[in-house]
């Protein structure tokens, strides 16, 4: 049986950042959870950060990356880019199934288990199964709107629950 979940969005928009993340669990064809929590403030609540994959590794990843955070003296991009290297050297680190979306008002980042650190051009994206759905939401709203952050990201998510099944409305919103 295959553990499916999540759908995790960001929006950088007039310098404030805002990320959504749903609450839905499903183990094969059966939703376990509606309201888990994915998305959170780290660092002192200066960065948010939400994971997608297995819950144990996700949240493993957030604590080493918290860590980097701090060794780093808050610079996200130095403790991404470390996160990343260790992420792809360690042999246990390597086995780790989940991806990371972590941002502040400056920076948005996809962070995988491959080394990539991604900072997408329109100051969107988004991880797991519902996450192109959301990002291509995302897109349209940032593009045809006036809302904030915080209204597209969790309106992008609300859109993305009604079209992927691993994804529900049970909406988490951080914002920074």
């Amino acid at each position: 049986m295959r553990i499916r979940s999540t759908t995790i969005v960001a929006v950088l928009r007039d310098g404030k950042i805002a990320m959504a993340g749903d609450g839905q669990v499903t183990l094969d064809k059966t939703v376990m959870k509606h309201g888990a929590r994915k998305v959170r403030r780290i660092a002192g609540g200066a960065v948010i950060a939400g994971f997608a994959g297995s819950a144990a590794d996700g949240i493993t990843l957030l604590e080493k990356f918290e860590g980097k955070l701090n060794a780093s003296g808050s610079n996200l991009m130095r403790a991404a880019v470390e996160l990343a290297k260790d992420w792809r050297q360690d042999r246990a680190l390597r086995r780790l199934e989940a991806l990371l979306l972590v941002g502040n008002p400056e920076h948005l980042l996809v962070l995988s288990g491959t080394g990539d650190v991604i900072e997408p051009d329109e100051g969107i994206a988004a991880i797991g199964s519902g996450g192109p759905y959301a990002q291509a939401a995302a897109m349209a709203l940032m593009a045809n709107s006036s809302l904030d952050a915080e209204a597209i990201a969790r309106e992008a998510l609300r859109i993305a629950s009604k079209i992927c099944i691993y994804t529900n409305d049970d909406i988490t919103v951080e914002t920074a």
